[in-house]
């Protein structure tokens, strides 16, 4: 069990690394991401997950890289720095969504169908030559 408390402050101290000391960028990465982090201290993501189920230091490391990813997104989406369509899909990640709701009530009250008979009137086109 020794050996897995070090290993899991090894990979605590990668985390950090790569958080809060832009490891992910010096990896050529523009935002952080749990890929990313696994290729950074090569590693499975399945690995990162087993360790943050023995660790409550290191599950607050992948949210945290989790939330900058998010914070990320989000700025430079909005500054234009991103693809607007990717940020969008890899917001969706993180719990965003484009909702669309039609109302189908005007001003507050139903819109109700009302129709009305429709009239025709013949007339008969005016005479030639006859004034009235």
């Amino acid at each position: 069990m020794a050996g897995r408390k070090s290993k899991i402050k090894d990979m605590l101290k990668l985390g950090q690394e790569y958080l809060h000391k832009q490891g992910y960028i010096k990896n050529g990465e523009i935002i952080p991401s749990m890929a990313g982090l696994a290729l950074y201290a090569n590693c499975s993501r399945s690995s990162l997950y087993n360790y943050a189920s023995s660790s409550e230091e290191f599950k607050d490391m992948l949210e945290l890289i989790k939330a900058r990813q998010e914070v990320e997104l989000i700025n430079k989406g909005l500054k234009g720095e991103f693809n607007a369509s990717i940020a969008k899909l890899m917001l969706a990640n993180h719990g965003y969504s484009e909702k669309q709701t039609l109302d189908h009530q005007s001003m507050g009250s139903s819109i109700i169908a009302k129709s009305k008979p429709m009239r025709i009137e013949l007339v008969s086109p005016p005479s030639k030559g006859l004034t009235p």
